[in-house]
């Protein structure tokens, strides 16, 4: 199926908030106030008398440390944006364009550190290996009744954020017929064309597409290596170009097709507009795969009432609708259909998909995960 929707430009405004924290030096350790607070064992805004307190926290921290938030990834320059403006608080994002896995690291070894990151924005796999490494701290957003119990983990440890699904985005004037399958990505015509948004041994969305390939050809969720098979035709017959697909490498003709998220594809589609590229998205029917990203708060976070804070944020309507905006599914949008609160001119714009789409449990992921990692560099070498 084919997606064609209104452009819309994030503002500068929204990229002007964004700033960046360069990964330089060690850092140095955070007080042991901010380790000890009474923040950094809330599991609740409530566990601190309330909302107005955890801003009065977060706003005496002034800073909240994120990792590897592109802002033109669902939206998220806008996201950043706005929570600067709202309350007294500096957004640090490091590594905008990084992965999951570079997340995870960063919060894995930065332990004790003031540099070290505050909440986490990964795949369910990494989310889940940040569970097992001991890294997460429970907390409960004022909005958790709303998700559903599916997208949340019992005890609090992270819950799903926004989702979409794998698409197929394509540069309508530099590729005569654009692709609408996987099965389309084998033919001669796209030689030297295809791309992924980065390695699937690091991030989720590239892995995301190995896994829908899988289910385009035979595999299932609990088998993602006819997905490598894909990968090592198309490499075989020159379609697959190895180089991550950006904005960039779009604009300059590197990548004129990419396997993505629907709503990057789509956010992608109305940046290139301006710059007179036609980008065309189709969410293939024979690969049907769907997923949420995840947030969680580190629990070695230096600013932990900020990071709780930043949670609030995002799971109130505001930040909701932001995500919608985005083009993407916030893990609320049931709740606030019904209660009125969704924006309907962004959800309008959200392109409807038909049939039953495939999403995988934590275990599912976890498994194809390690298939990938174990078998990306012969498939594609």
């Amino acid at each position: 199926m084919k997606a064609h929707h209104p452009r819309r430009v994030l503002t500068a405004a929204a990229l002007a908030g964004l700033t960046a924290l360069v990964a330089t030096g060690c850092g140095s350790a955070p007080d042991d106030g901010a380790k000890n607070s009474k923040a950094a064992k809330a599991e609740s805004a409530a566990a601190l008398g309330g909302m107005e307190q955890l801003v009065a926290a977060a706003e005496k921290e002034g800073k909240l440390n994120v990792y590897a938030l592109a802002p033109d990834w669902a939206n998220y320059g806008e996201m950043i944006a706005a929570f600067e403006k709202k309350y007294a608080i500096e957004v640090n994002n490091e590594d905008p364009g990084g992965s999951s896995q570079g997340a995870l690291n960063a919060a894995a070894k930065r332990k004790g550190q003031d540099r070290a990151v505050d909440a986490l924005d990964l795949g369910t796999s990494y989310m889940q290996d940040a569970k097992k490494q001991g890294l997460l701290a429970p907390y409960k957003v004022a909005g958790w009744k709303g998700i559903p119990d599916a997208q949340k983990q019992p005890d609090a440890s992270f819950m799903n954020n926004y989702g979409g699904f794998i698409s197929i985005g394509c540069d309508a004037k530099a590729v005569k017929n654009c692709p609408e399958t996987f099965a389309d990505l084998l033919k001669p015509e796209y030689r030297n064309k295809v791309a992924l948004n980065g390695d699937p041994t690091e991030s989720s969305s590239a892995l995301a597409a190995v896994v829908a390939a899988s289910l385009a050809n035979g595999g299932s969720l609990d088998d993602a290596q006819p997905g490598l098979d894909f990968f090592q035709q198309l490499r075989k017959k020159g379609n697959f170009v190895p180089a991550k697909s950006t904005l960039a490498t779009i604009q300059q003709g590197e990548t004129p097709i990419s396997i993505d998220w629907d709503y990057l594809n789509l956010g992608y589609g109305q940046k290139l507009a301006a710059k007179g590229v036609d980008w065309q998205v189709a969410v293939p029917s024979d690969g049907l795969y769907s997923r949420y990203y995840n947030q969680g708060v580190n629990k070695y976070a230096p600013h932990p009432a900020a990071a709780r804070l930043w949670l609030e944020f995002i799971y109130s309507p505001e930040g909701q609708n932001i995500w919608l905006k985005g083009f993407s599914r916030p893990a609320l949008l049931d709740a606030m259909k019904k209660d009125g609160t969704a924006d309907n001119a962004a959800l309008a714009k959200i392109p409807e998909v038909h049939g039953t789409p495939k999403e995988p449990t934590v275990e599912q992921e976890a498994k194809a995960k390690e298939t990938v990692v174990q078998g990306w560099g012969k498939a594609v070498s």
